[in-house]
């Protein structure tokens, strides 16, 4: 059976037994959280357990490496979203060991897009256009240094109120052990004492 077949078979179920009631909350998150993490497969389960999160607690916003790559795009989009709109007060960055994004080859990938037809002239399109696929495809070497720019990425933002502590974190993808890279309280402490 194909994915979309199965998942609409098993949906018919999911709503007909009532399934879905007891992850019904609100639009808001109970921890007032909003995270950003790696949108890897080992955390789609494991991350919320190893946070003692439940359906309704956090906001979740993933990307490849947990990378905010443009201080205007839709991943700031969206942190401000919860921020602004459904009253997340915090914000955490949590990477994980042994990302994928840290030995990703962006020419091995666009030739990858040769392969499966993308041509010469989408890509010099692009890069007419002042698209750097190069850089946009660009993986990272240390994923702490990741989670580091992300976080002042987000701190630095004209649009991120000044009280919202932004945290760095790093999970075990194995464990679910988190390791802290950046104290968003302490980080406020500081700022506040200069």
């Amino acid at each position: 059976m194909r994915n979309l077949d199965e998942i609409l078979a098993f949906n018919r179920e999911f709503v007909a037994n009532r399934d879905y009631e007891k992850y019904q909350t609100t639009k808001f998150p109970d921890k007032r959280l909003v995270v950003l993490s790696c949108m890897d497969t080992r955390l789609e389960e494991l991350l919320p357990k190893a946070m003692n999160m439940r359906n309704g607690d956090i906001k979740h916003v993933k990307s490849a490496g947990a990378v905010v790559s443009h201080p205007f795009g839709s991943i700031m989009r969206s942190i401000m979203v919860a921020i602004y709109e459904l009253n997340a007060a915090e914000v955490m960055v949590i990477g994980h060991y042994d990302c994928g994004m840290s030995v990703i080859d962006s020419k091995s990938v666009m030739k990858k897009m040769a392969e499966t037809g993308v041509g010469t002239d989408t890509i010099s399109v692009l890069e007419n256009a002042g698209i750097d696929l190069n850089k946009w495809l660009q993986g990272f070497e240390c994923v702490d240094d990741s989670v580091k720019e992300s976080v002042q990425t987000i701190k630095n933002h004209p649009l991120l109120p000044r009280d919202i502590p932004v945290h760095g974190l790093l999970i075990d993808p194995a464990t679910g052990r988190l390791d802290v890279v950046i104290n968003g309280y302490d980080q406020q402490k500081q700022e506040d004492a200069n």
